[in-house]
């Protein structure tokens, strides 16, 4: 597995970003077609609108999937990264930090970590400042 680092850190899957969003618009694409041919007919006008409903419910789904993963394993990240910073200093992270910049804290390593939560919780640095200020980088595999 190639190093991470700030050029390569973000993660695509590409059955779910590459294939499955872009069949998703496309299906969404020709059931609008076909409701919109099918506004004359009054016979195949509930199945395309049907049809178009389920494509929706297949999108929104597609997005919940997403967001409620990345919420989850933000919980996780937040609490990780609270104990770490617990063992590293003795005290938990700055309230005044938020979950996004500690999203971006994740990466860094012990040696830098304590430095940048108190700069970032000072200045409000955001998440990508943080990581593109990373020295020494603390890969996670474990991402969604």
């Amino acid at each position: 597995m190639e190093t991470q680092s700030y050029a390569n850190h973000r993660r695509y899957v590409t059955p779910f970003h590459r294939v499955l969003f872009p069949i998703l618009v496309l299906t969404f694409g020709g059931a609008c077609v076909n409701l919109y041919q099918s506004l004359g007919d009054h016979q195949r006008l509930y199945s395309a609108s049907l049809i178009v409903v389920l494509v929706v419910c297949a999108t929104m789904l597609f997005f919940f999937c997403r967001i409620f993963a990345l919420k989850a394993q933000d919980r996780a990240i937040k609490a990780e990264e609270n104990l770490r910073h617990y063992v590293l200093t003795g005290k938990l992270l700055d309230s005044r930090l938020t979950v996004r910049q500690i999203v971006g804290l994740r990466f860094a390593s012990d040696q830098e970590f304590p430095e940048l939560a108190r700069k970032a919780a000072e200045g409000g640095v955001s998440e990508d400042d943080i990581k593109k200020s990373i020295q020494s980088w603390r890969a996670d595999a474990y991402r969604v």
